[in-house]
């Protein structure tokens, strides 16, 4: 059993950063230098990234806490996602710390994601600690760094406690901290000090009641429903009797079966926990993000968590297609819906709402990437279902239509600035600011409305030749801009059901690119490549060459195609259009028509001409 400390042997930090400026990498090293692990003893990298999809993209999908000691000092560390679609999981780290570690890459300063996170840390009054970090890279620039840093803070409105922030210089992976660029340093002694002095123990009272705002979700197999949150008044002890307070008409009793806070990474049980801490209680089923549990007979409910709003749907719904049920083990509506209704419950930017149809649902979230993540996600799970093209939530305010805009950031080449201008305008984009970075390179900034971005990604890639970069994040609701085309180029649907044949992909070639192989299997309806003109075309994959018995020279030579692109989730839902659907299994994504056979299509174009 862990012993219980008091309130100034706690420190609750949140460590903020844009994606792949070393958060989880830093987080490795404190682990190792505070004593955690026996000398030698074997961990992986990246430990807080337990998810396969968050090692197999190096990024951060979820919040996950974790705790190391530091001269009989507890440091609770909440280390958060750097990608704006996740902010939800940022917004509710916030709630159980006290200050905020932001780290920035010693060469490409401040981004838009760096922005969105310190924006968030700010409005909730946190004071920051900033760390500089990859200063051994060759291209680093830390003094110009700094000044971005601040001309950062100044432009959000920072006071003038948090603009006095310490700072200090890194190189994360190898586990060195320094105040001075000068100084010789070989471990982390100093940020963990720092830390102890600067970030103030947590504000509450262990003389009131007890209560805690629930924060995340868990599961276990063996304990079920587990409720993490940072205790803000009074001590809280296995086996106590508790109330969920979830509105001011809602109140669930609950027994606390097991209390347990996190040594390292992993959970360790305890006899009690007291206001400052952050824990893990289990013993209520009925909970969700932004619950209040407090003691039974003096019941009063915290504010609630706020995120932003979604501006993003898609349609889920079970596949109808021929091959449905052969690679999937959940297939039923109500297994999808039992499945989306968990998402919403342990993640707080998700929203699920019902469409009056038995087997359709429309999740809205913060983006395109966050809901692909929740399709991969549900397709490792086993789940078979399709979903549709993203769409924008709009709304209408006094009689007119708004709709989301994203603040758009674009690092490219300089040659590539006239093609990526125009594909943004086109889209409803406007230039707000151009810089020229160096080296040939500028960043240029742009409104433009969310739906312009679906679907860009590719586009963008491709007009750079794979070396642009672009981020972006919510800038609010603007008046509807107007419509424009989203895509120019069709789709090569197959006529029947069969075989790919090497023969008739061959010629199918010249007409677009195409995506599936020799031997792939397909239906009717079933989007097999891309047309290289606007329209639709039905072809027929599996036609073979006509048997003569007239024989040349070169007549029958082995067939060369064109190597076929992995199609991914994120692809596959950028290019659909509002008549196509993506099939998701475990084994395969598929684009489809939602319509498939080629003569009800037909039929339902000309009674819309």
């Amino acid at each position: 059993m862990s012993e219980t400390l008091t309130e100034n042997q706690i420190r609750n930090i949140a460590i903020i950063a844009h994606v792949d400026h070393g958060k989880t990498t830093l987080v490795d090293a404190m682990f190792r230098q505070s004593g955690l692990f026996r000398d030698g003893q074997e961990t992986d990298e990246r430990i807080m990234d337990n998810m396969d999809l968050e090692r197999e993209r190096g990024i951060t999908i979820a919040a996950k806490n974790c705790s190391v000691m530091w001269q009989g000092v507890r440091i609770n560390m909440i280390d958060t996602p750097g990608h704006a679609d996740f902010g939800g999981e940022v917004e509710r780290a916030l709630i159980m710390a006290d200050a905020a570690l932001l780290l920035v890459d010693a060469s490409e300063g401040p981004l838009p994601q760096t922005r969105f996170v310190l924006r968030k840390t700010l409005e909730a009054g946190l004071s920051v600690i900033v760390l500089i970090n990859k200063i051994d890279r060759k291209d680093a620039r830390p003094d110009a760094v700094l000044n971005e840093i601040y001309d950062l803070f100044i432009d959000l409105g920072a006071d003038d406690r948090q603009l006095d922030f310490p700072y200090f210089y890194a190189v994360g992976r190898d586990g060195i901290v320094k105040q001075r660029l000068e100084e010789d340093a070989d471990n982390l002694h100093v940020l963990f000090d720092t830390i102890v002095s600067n970030v103030p123990p947590p504000a509450c009272d262990r003389e009131k009641p007890f209560q805690m705002l629930v924060a995340d979700l868990g599961y276990s197999d063996y304990l079920g429903r587990l409720a993490v949150g940072r205790v803000t008044n009074g001590e809280v002890k296995a086996g106590d009797h508790l109330v969920c307070v979830k509105n001011s008409a809602t109140q669930v009793p609950l027994k606390v079966s097991r209390l347990q806070v996190y040594k390292g990474a992993a959970l360790c049980p305890v006899d009690s926990a007291r206001a400052g801490d952050i824990v893990i209680l289990s013993g209520i089923e009925d909970v969700a993000i932004g619950d209040t549990l407090c003691a039974g007979d003096q019941p009063a409910a915290l504010p609630r968590v706020h995120v932003d709003e979604p501006t993003i749907s898609m349609v889920f719904m079970p596949s109808d297609s021929p091959f449905s049920g052969r690679e999937g083990k959940y297939v039923q509506s109500a297994k999808i819906r039992q499945r989306l209704v968990k998402e919403t419950l342990l993640n707080v930017a998700i929203d699920l709402k019902d469409t009056g149809e038995r087997d359709r649902f429309v999740v809205m979230g913060r983006g395109e990437f966050q809901l692909a993540i929740l399709i991969e996600t549900m397709r490792r799970e086993g789940f078979e279902f399709c979903v549709g093209r993203p769409e924008v939530i709009t709304k209408y305010e006094k009689g007119q239509k708004l709709e989301p805009v994203e603040h758009l950031y674009v690092d490219c080449d300089e040659a590539y600035l006239g093609v990526v201008t125009e594909k943004l305008s086109a889209r409803k984009g406007k230039m707000v600011d151009l810089e020229h970075t160096g080296s040939g390179q500028v960043r240029m900034a742009f409104s433009v409305p969310a739906r312009a971005l679906i679907g860009y990604r590719d586009t963008f890639l491709t007009d750079t030749r794979g070396t642009g970069i672009m981020n972006a994040n919510f800038a609010g609701w603007e008046p509807f801009r107007g419509d424009f085309p989203t895509r120019l180029s069709g789709s090569l649907v197959a006529d029947r059901p069969g075989t790919a044949v090497a023969y008739a992909l061959f010629h199918l070639e010249p007409r677009g690119e195409l995506f599936i192989r020799p031997g792939d299997a397909f239906y009717e309806g079933m989007v097999i490549g891309e047309h290289s003109r606007e329209m639709d075309v039905n072809v027929n994959p599996c036609k073979e060459k006509k048997l003569t018995n007239m024989r040349a020279s070169g007549k029958d030579d082995a067939l060369v195609l064109a190597p076929v692109k992995p199609m991914t989730v994120e692809r596959a839902i950028d290019f659909i259009r509002a008549d196509e659907l993506v099939e998701i299994t475990p084994k395969s994504i598929r684009i489809r028509k939602d319509v498939l056979a080629a003569h009800k299509r037909r039929q339902r174009l000309c009674r819309s001409a």
